[in-house]
């Protein structure tokens, strides 16, 4: 069975690196990787592959920066050829990004399986590029593999067939839990001082980059004077992403002797921060997750989440970019309040396993019923 898999941008890596372990162990499976170039420096994207463990790609199509638009155009440009000439079993994407829905659509219209992983997340907001990326994908795709129960029952009311559907866990809970003893090697909490005789200073963990809450000057200075009230109580690491920065530049703010800024963070590093935070607040999607496996209590800075499991029954918060809401559950969770949470189902660090399994059956009962015809 070949698989050709594709990654774009960081998320894609975490979640593609124990699907590739899984695939390599496997002599029934022959494994091509094919990067977009979607994230393209160093810090943004090669750090990780370094730290995942994940070989250079067979491909890399060089794509870059770009509108959402032209980014996709040339990213299904780009692809075809290469699906064409390497003529998988399977395409493998994972994810919401640009990379994910062009190749989706390139490896459709050859008529190629799609296999979606993290499929059937919504947060039914259209404005969200993501939405858009993951509706497009789940309706193309062939195996769809969830991470949560309300993806199954979204999947469901949009027509797709139950038996198309498959619970398997999460993936970043996969390479999060064999990321972990790595990351605690790492030397970033003495790197940025918050080591004191043996002990970790206690600090918050923030990251913000979403157009909705870093393109408008005017809901970025409200959101800043949010974490400005937050870090009077506890001092905030701010690993700055660069569309951030340049606003941040634009808007010229004032600094916050809490609201310590740095440059972006490797994946091990800020793992190692992450597990060690008293509390995260972040408008990404992962980092959700990642903090209710990890049982860090989360504030995300968005008034909707594609992954409820987590505020169901995770540490998650959903906070908007409300400044008294934002400051009351930090204090909340500062004064020892906070909701304690639990595991969601399944994710376990197998969920990749299970993934290969299914596909590997799958495909050896289409093989042996085109045989039989």
């Amino acid at each position: 069975m070949k698989v050709l898999s594709v990654v774009g941008a960081r998320p894609n890596l975490v979640k593609i690196a124990p699907l590739l372990r899984a695939m390599t162990q496997l002599k029934q499976i022959e494994s091509v990787l094919v990067h977009t170039g979607q994230h393209y420096d160093e810090k943004l994207s090669e750090i990780f592959f370094k730290q995942l463990n994940i070989g250079e790609p067979d491909v890399n199509l060089g794509v870059g920066s770009g509108s959402h638009s032209a980014q996709t155009a040339e990213i299904l440009r780009k692809i075809e050829p290469v699906l064409v000439e390497q003529h998988p079993d399977l395409a493998l994407v994972v994810g919401d990004v640009n990379s994910t829905v062009a190749a989706t659509l390139a490896a459709a219209k050859l008529g190629i399986p799609v296999a979606h992983v993290e499929a059937g997340l919504r947060s039914f907001d259209r404005s969200m590029p993501e939405e858009i990326n993951r509706v497009v994908t789940d309706a193309l795709a062939d195996y769809l593999f969830v991470t949560e129960s309300d993806a199954i029952q979204n999947l469901l009311k949009e027509g797709r067939p139950r038996e198309r559907i498959y619970m398997v866990g999460n993936v970043m809970i996969d390479s999060l839990q064999h990321a972990m003893p790595f990351a605690q090697s790492s030397t970033v909490l003495n790197d940025l001082g918050l080591m004191e005789k043996g002990n970790v200073v206690p600090f918050g963990l923030l990251t913000l980059h979403r157009p909705s809450n870093v393109d408008s000057l005017d809901v970025l200075s409200r959101l800043l004077r949010a974490l400005h009230a937050v870090a009077d109580r506890l001092p905030i690491i701010f690993p700055v992403h660069p569309r951030t920065q340049s606003k941040l530049d634009e808007l010229n703010a004032s600094g916050h002797p809490g609201l310590r800024m740095i440059a972006p963070l490797g994946y091990l590093d800020f793992l190692c921060l992450m597990g060690r935070a008293r509390l995260v607040l972040t408008d990404s999607g992962g980092i959700q997750e990642e903090t209710t496996a990890l049982g860090v209590p989360c504030l995300t800075l968005r008034e909707n989440t594609e992954r409820p499991v987590t505020v169901t029954v995770g540490t998650n918060y959903l906070v908007g970019q409300n400044p008294e809401m934002i400051e009351a559950i930090a204090c909340e969770i500062l004064a020892g309040q906070g909701k304690k949470g639990e595991q969601p189902e399944l994710w376990d660090g197998r969920a990749a396993e299970r993934i290969v399994d299914i596909l590997l059956r799958e495909f050896s009962e289409t093989v042996a019923t085109s045989r039989s015809l």
